[in-house]
């Protein structure tokens, strides 16, 4: 039978690929001040290069040190180090892995960062109501002015405990989101008792009603209750967790927990597209002011564009650590995912490469340059019409257009196949 791609991840993908399509699909990923925007035109438009460059160098090194620190609380047994585990691409038993048991295995907060993203720490914290760790003075003892924000999981239902730290957070000032792990566990429960009047969505409705008629007897009003399965994050409600965390966190903040989410969703892939996308102006302008290149009238630095590329074939899953890790997950073979990859994997990209690049991209630039100076904010015609610029930026645009649709085929060839009509 032909692949076929599921379709509740088709129609994210037409749905993002609709609201993405406007004028401002990129504006809200660039992450730049309006002040800075208008230092960095007013220097090129003076031709002070060296002053835009090294204002955009500025922002792109505070871009990569932001750091977000996610804290994931909630009773023992919830599965918080799983659901960390997870959310990092990791297996329990992996390097780096946080500590997985039947009883409690966390005795104080315990940091682990993103493995690809290491400004990004999640925060194993104990679970409220040990001995150790009293719900009065747990805030205090776990270090509450850590986080930018608290996940809370539960594993049944949310009781006044769980409501009792969510306002305590609240009146400090951060925000909280409930979570309801396990929710496959109860589902196949379910599924033994009463097969015959088996119903998921109701289920999973009846759920949610009890999470939230709990936590509204405990004083917490209008609580948001997000279901997930620890070892199928693409499943239930995790992608509505991601979107709540894009929309409610600093635009800086957004883009850096955007890219350490895990590519489980089409319309995580194409978010992520238009964070980089975003950067893309900038990438080119650094680079266009660097040396000659070989065989080209042109100036690129190519270390730049080589961290560049690897920076989005690591982004999307096409290294061989994470292809191999999806292959696991999904009880695959690594071979049949790179199969579907046509660009080269993060391994392969060298300055050769980019040069190859950079060459083929020469036409295409020439082809496109009323369209680079109509759509990249700030720079206009005084430097899109710069060959250096306008190849870098093709160059780079392209190539993340084609690590975007491997990461699609690799997903779509990882997830279990349905029929679409």
């Amino acid at each position: 039978m032909a692949e076929k791609i599921p379709r509740e991840f088709a129609e994210q993908h037409e749905g993002l690929r609709a609201t993405m399509s406007g004028d401002n699909s990129m504006e809200e990923f660039t992450c730049i001040t309006p002040e800075d925007l208008s230092e960095i035109k007013n220097a090129l438009e003076g031709g002070r290069m060296a002053d835009a460059v090294s204002k955009i160098k500025e922002n792109l090194n505070a871009l990569d040190n932001i750091k977000l620190n996610i804290a994931i609380t909630g009773e023992s047994g919830s599965g918080k180090s799983t659901f960390i585990n997870v959310i990092r691409n990791l297996g329990d038993e992996d390097t780096g892995a946080a500590i997985t048991g039947v009883v409690e295995t966390t005795c104080e907060p315990q940091p682990y960062p993103h493995p690809k993203f290491p400004n990004v720490t999640f925060w194993d914290l104990p679970g409220i109501g040990t001995p150790n760790f009293k719900s009065e003075n747990y805030l205090e003892d776990v270090k509450f002015n850590r986080y930018d924000f608290f996940i809370i999981l539960g594993c049944g239902r949310f009781r006044d405990v769980h409501a009792q730290l969510a306002r305590a957070i609240q009146e400090r000032g951060k925000k909280f989101y409930f979570a309801r792990s396990k929710v496959d566990t109860d589902l196949e429960a379910s599924k033994k008792r009463r097969p015959k009047a088996y119903d998921e969505q109701r289920i999973l409705r009846e759920i949610r009603e009890d999470c939230v008629r709990c936590l509204q007897a405990e004083g917490i009003s209008f609580p948001k209750i997000f279901l997930l399965c620890n070892f199928d994050l693409h499943k239930y409600d995790f992608q509505q967790l991601q979107e709540t965390l894009e929309h409610e966190l600093p635009s800086h903040k957004n883009r850096t927990v955007l890219l350490a989410m895990p590519n489980i969703s089409l319309n995580i892939l194409l978010k992520k597209k238009a964070a980089f996308q975003g950067e893309i102006w900038k990438l080119a302008a650094l680079s266009a002011s660097g040396g000659a290149v070989p065989g080209l009238s042109v100036a690129c630095d190519v270390t730049i564009l080589v961290k560049a590329l690897q920076d989005y074939c690591k982004s999307f899953g096409l290294d061989d650590e994470s292809l191999t890790n999806l292959a696991q997950k999904f009880d695959k073979p690594v071979e049949e995912l790179k199969a579907v990859i046509k660009s080269p994997l993060a391994k392969e990209i060298s300055a050769a490469f980019v040069y190859k690049l950079l060459t083929n991209a020469v036409g295409g630039a020439l082809m496109h340059v009323e369209y680079l100076v109509s759509f990249i904010p700030v720079i206009g015609s005084f430097v899109a019409r710069r060959s250096s610029y306008r190849i870098t930026y093709y160059m780079l645009n392209s190539f993340l257009n084609e690590v975007v649709e491997d990461a699609q085929r690799v997903l779509i060839k990882a997830l279990k196949e349905i029929e679409m009509y």
